[in-house]
């Protein structure tokens, strides 16, 4: 059971409620809610993490994955994200390499060796060593290198959220996460914002 309650979204903000209402029903969604003041811009934020034109989406998913095979805590991050992994185009055998800490693994390709390592480095050491932030910046541009450090240290402090809460997990809802992060690029587009 988690250790704080979901936001019920009767009891929510109009604005926060609203965001809610156009949410993914996760409970990672209704935790972090009760941070009402915040909420509606993370959610803004995370979905920008999302947006394929920015970096890779399989490369993001097997970061994401390293992230919580790396966070003591963060199962429900890892079952979430594992059946995102799948619905982008990655393999049950990348989720096991991951997960039994292969990271040389040839089955997540060389990009894939080299996203995971960097994350690695990034989790553990805070910065990369000389030769793996050399290999980035030779396969990737600083945007999609940036992108990736913004979406490691999203899924580290929701990693922490995850644990430090002992969310309940919940039947993943790959498809659910996917069309939600695309129907909010759709409506920023439309709006004119910034991506």
């Amino acid at each position: 059971m988690a250790r704080l309650p979901y936001l019920d979204p009767d009891a929510a903000e109009a604005h926060v409620a609203a965001v809610l209402a156009r949410s993914p029903g996760l409970g990672i969604f209704r935790m972090v809610a009760n941070a009402q003041g915040a909420f509606p811009a993370w959610m803004r934020f995370g979905g920008t993490l999302f947006d394929g034109d920015e970096f890779d989406h399989l490369l993001r998913e097997l970061a994401i994955m390293q992230v919580a095979a790396m966070t003591p805590g963060a199962e429900y991050e890892w079952v979430q994200h594992a059946a995102i992994t799948l619905a982008v185009g990655g393999t049950q055998e990348q989720l096991d390499a991951i997960e039994r800490g292969d990271l040389d693994a040839p089955v997540l390709g060389d990009d894939g060796r080299l996203v995971v390592r960097f994350t690695t480095q990034v989790v553990r050491d805070a910065t990369p060593d000389e030769e793996t932030f050399a290999a980035m910046t030779a396969r990737f541009t600083p945007r999609e290198i940036m992108h990736l450090l913004l979406v490691i240290g999203q899924y580290m402090m929701v990693g922490r959220i995850m644990a430090t809460t002992q969310l309940d997990l919940e039947p993943a809802l790959a498809g659910e996460l996917l069309e939600s992060a695309s129907e909010a690029k759709a409506r920023r587009a439309s709006r004119g914002d910034p991506e």
